[in-house]
C-alpha cells in the first residue's frame, strides 16, 4: 500500500464526494487543521483480553541487545487480538480481504453515538433505527461512508474478566448494534461501497448472537470493521475521522491496528 497517496486520495475523496440517499456528503478533509488520537490499546500478554476461541497473544524475546547487538521480539497471536479492524473477506466469501483493501477503505470520517447509561442498564443493549433517528436530529446527518462508532463503556473493563461478561451459561454479553439499524443504515447509503462499525467492545454484534448477523451485512464491498477501540472520551460526536493501519497480511480477515483519531484542532 502507498499510505502517501492513500492519504492523499481520501483528502479529495472527501472533497469532491456528493451526498447521497438522506446522509450526508462525506465532510472536507484538511490534514494541516488535524490533530491525532490513539484510540487503540497497547496490546499485553499480561492484559489483552482475546476473543473466545482466538488463538493465544504470546511475546518472547528472541534477540537481545546484550548477546545479539539488537533488540527484538516473537509476537504469536490472532489477526483480531486487541484493537483491530476486520477485513470483508471476515464473514463472507469473495469478499476483499485486508491486503485487497484501498488506503481509502481505512480512512472514514467518523461519527460516535454515547451509548454508556443504556449499556450499564442493559449489556445486551443493541443500538435501534430510533437510536439512529435521535441522533441525527440533534447531531446532523451521518456522513455517507461513516465509521459509526459505538461508545458502550466496555474500554474501562479492557485487562480483566469484566470485558467478557460471561454468564454463568458461559454467554457473553456485550451491547452492539440491532439488525435493523444497520439494514437502515445500508439502505440509506451511510454505509455503501465503504464505511465502517466501530465499538469499544469485540464486535458490532450483541455479545449473546451467535449469529453475527450484523457482521454478515457490514462485511461485503470495502466495508470494514473497528474493535475493541480505546480513549474514545476524545474522539469527538462528529467532525473527527478513523485512520487504521496495520499488517496486509496475505488474504487477511483483518489485523491487529493502531487506529487514529483524527480531531479539528479547535
Amino acid at each position: 500500500m502507498n499510505w502517501g497517496a492513500g492519504l492523499a486520495a481520501s483528502a479529495g475523496l472527501a472533497r469532491s464526494a456528493r451526498p447521497d440517499s438522506g446522509g450526508g456528503g462525506r465532510p472536507r478533509f484538511d490534514p494541516t487543521d488535524m490533530r491525532l488520537v490513539s484510540l487503540s490499546h497497547v496490546n499485553d500478554p499480561e492484559t489483552t483480553n482475546v476473543y473466545p476461541g482466538d488463538p493465544e497473544f504470546t511475546l518472547s524475546t528472541v534477540a537481545s541487545l546484550e548477546e545479539d547487538g539488537f533488540y527484538l521480539q516473537y509476537v504469536r497471536e490472532g489477526e483480531h487480538t486487541g484493537t483491530h479492524f476486520g477485513a470483508p473477506c471476515h464473514f463472507n466469501a469473495g469478499e476483499p480481504s485486508a491486503d485487497e483493501l484501498d488506503p481509502e477503505d481505512l480512512m472514514l470520517p467518523a461519527v460516535k453515538l454515547d451509548i454508556r447509561d443504556r449499556a450499564e442498564r442493559d449489556p445486551d443493549y443493541a443500538v435501534t433505527v430510533e437510536d439512529l433517528w435521535r441522533f441525527e436530529r440533534e447531531h446532523g446527518p451521518i456522513p455517507e461512508g461513516a465509521a459509526v462508532v459505538l461508545w458502550t463503556g466496555w474500554q474501562e473493563k479492557w485487562g480483566t474478566p469484566a470485558f467478557y461478561n460471561f454468564d454463568e451459561q458461559g454467554r457473553m454479553h456485550q451491547p452492539g448494534f440491532a439488525p435493523e439499524a444497520v439494514s437502515w443504515l445500508l439502505e440509506t447509503g451511510r454505509l455503501g461501497y465503504r464505511g465502517a462499525l466501530g465499538t469499544d467492545t469485540f464486535s458490532p454484534d450483541v455479545g449473546i448472537d451467535d449469529r453475527y448477523r450484523v457482521s454478515l451485512m457490514l462485511y461485503r464491498r470495502h466495508r470494514i470493521s473497528l474493535e475493541v477501540l480505546a480513549n474514545l472520551e476524545r474522539l469527538p460526536v462528529t467532525g473527527g475521522w478513523v485512520l487504521a493501519g496495520g499488517p496486509a497480511h496475505r488474504n487477511g480477515s483483518g489485523a491487529t491496528a493502531t487506529v487514529f483519531g483524527m480531531l479539528p484542532r479547535y
